[in-house]
């Protein structure tokens, strides 16, 4: 993990003065260093605090440790000493910064002085106030604090969204729209006071409104999705509850099938990535990678849960979360125990290939683009970036505090190839041969030494793709396989062939012609 320095330079004589350093950035590149639009002072991050440097002095004030909230992001668990929240910039006139304390957005004095709450009710109603909007005619750097600024809600824990308004003339906010959506920032017109917003849900695409400055009365102008009327769709979705690790209150999102039937249980597939459930409100358009529109249209419900980590443990971690979620689904009567899937792809690929080396609870995995040996993988090369793979480990997904050497038990618990004798759940591979992200050898490997141990596996590769599938023909090739392999573990149909038999290279070409087309 780099650090940045900061000098100041005088243009005239080019005399550079150090006036910052050892600045770190979570993952990668330089730490963010903001100039005021008076082009005197720059806003940056250090140990907890945000700082206000001056150019002249080349002297830095701590302007939020009289402000009386923590500025250091607490739900951030990567491997990186104090997190900082978000911060929205400048005021136009350079005397106050805004910054989020990750639920309020705050009006803090660029001298130190301390700060004022702008949106109040933030922490309190767990609600974050995201961004800082404003609409002018001919924009110009920083805030304008003396006309209205407009930023997007959200609820933490209700997963509700909207649009608000700060006026500058009253504390708290104007709330302009609230609801079980998602909703996307607004854009007003030139000339008038006439403003259009995109606002979706499960169910509704992803449409355009209309509307006058109160917001009160919303125009539908487009409707994206015509065509889902004459096909199967998800009936909604559910919120489920449960506790992960270190006994941390966490949500799932439960979306439900086509023709849902309440006290009818469902065959469901557990798709995962690290948290997902904000995207409860957000619509899937129908596609070979809509992971839950595709899934509910066959008849499945479908689960994503959120996932937090300890250092040091991320597949650890991963179990600890995922089992507790699928617990609460099932508590929920919608989900049948009895015919449950994982699916993950890249990082979720990776927790995939690892519960499978943890537990039976599932009929069948799908693991796509997976790290499998955290060992080999850390010094192979992220090919996509022309870096190592070595930061991703230490200041990324990975959450260790150190390389294999130092951490060596850590990762050989956490690497699914090194448990790979215990796996009794069928499981699809999917690896491409040009994956510039997670190398080809890492499914390579794992796949090698399922086969080794006669365990049920197959691999697929896609010759010339990348970390994900391009082509159109193999992202319904690959579609339709894991609709075959879902639909005979979960609901008892046929097995294709090529999971019972496999495939010999030198019969591929007539194996391909013969596939059913989607």
């Amino acid at each position: 993990m780099g650090s940045t320095v900061v000098y100041v330079v005088d243009p005239k004589t080019g005399a550079r003065t150090k006036a910052v350093e050892k600045l770190s950035s979570l993952f990668f590149g330089p730490a963010t260093v903001s100039p005021s639009p008076t082009g005197t002072h720059a806003l940056y991050y250090k140990d907890g605090h945000y700082h206000v440097l001056d150019f002249a002095t080349a002297k830095s004030v701590n302007v939020t440790e009289k402000v009386g909230a923590s500025f250091v992001d607490a739900d951030d668990d990567h491997n990186f000493d104090k997190p900082s929240t978000p911060a929205y910039g400048w005021s136009r006139d350079g005397k106050f910064v805004l910054l989020s304390d990750g639920w309020d957005i705050w009006r803090v004095s660029a001298d130190g002085t301390g700060g004022t709450n702008l949106t109040v009710n933030g922490k309190t109603d767990a609600i974050r106030y995201r961004m800082t909007l404003q609409f002018e005619p001919e924009p110009k750097p920083g805030t304008d604090l003396t006309q209205p600024v407009y930023t997007l809600m959200y609820g933490e824990w209700s997963k509700k969204e909207g649009l608000a308004r700060l006026d500058p003339s009253k504390t708290g906010v104007s709330v302009l729209a609230w609801s079980d959506h998602g909703y996307n920032p607004p854009s007003k017109a030139r000339k008038a006071d006439t403003f259009v917003f995109m606002r979706q849900s499960t169910t509704e695409g992803a449409d355009l409104y209309i509307t006058d400055g109160t917001f009160k009365d919303p125009k539908k102008v487009t409707d994206s999705n015509p065509q889902q009327k004459d096909y199967k769709w998800s009936a909604g979705a559910k919120l489920i509850e449960y506790k992960g690790v270190g006994g941390k209150r966490l949500q799932g999102a439960l979306f439900l099938p086509a023709d849902y039937e309440p006290g009818k249980k469902y065959p469901t597939i557990v798709y995962i990535y690290e948290k997902l459930s904000q995207n409860i409100h957000r619509y899937q358009a129908p596609g070979t990678w809509g992971v839950g529109s595709v899934h509910a249209s066959n008849g499945y419900a479908v689960l994503m849960p959120d996932i937090t980590y300890k250092l040091n443990d991320p597949g650890v971690s991963a179990v600890e979360c995922i089992l507790p979620a699928l617990d609460a689904a099932v508590a929920t009567g919608i989900v049948d125990n009895d015919k449950v899937a994982l699916h993950g792809h890249s990082w979720g690929g990776y927790q995939t290939a690892f519960l499978v080396t943890q537990t039976n609870r599932f009929k069948c995995a799908i693991a796509g683009a997976a790290l499998t040996d955290l060992v080999s993988m850390y010094s192979s090369v992220y090919w996509n970036a022309g870096m190592a793979n070595q930061p991703i480990f230490e200041s990324s997904q990975g959450r260790f505090t150190g390389g294999y050497w130092e951490q060596q038990d850590a990762y050989i618990r956490n690497s699914p190839v090194y448990h790979a004798t215990k796996v009794t759940t069928p499981l699809l591979l999917l690896h491409n041969d040009k994956d510039g992200a997670v190398d080809f050898t890492q499914g390579v490997e794992y796949y090698n030494t399922l086969r080794r141990l006669q365990k049920p596996v197959v691999m697929l590769q896609y010759k010339g793709e990348n970390h994900g599938l391009a082509k159109p023909e193999n992202r319904k090739d690959y579609a339709v396989r894991m609709k075959e392999f879902f639909d005979h573990h979960l609901k008892g149909c046929q097995a294709p062939d090529w999971w019972i038999e496999g495939v010999p290279h030198l019969k591929m070409e007539d194996h391909l012609k013969s596939r059913p087309k989607p």
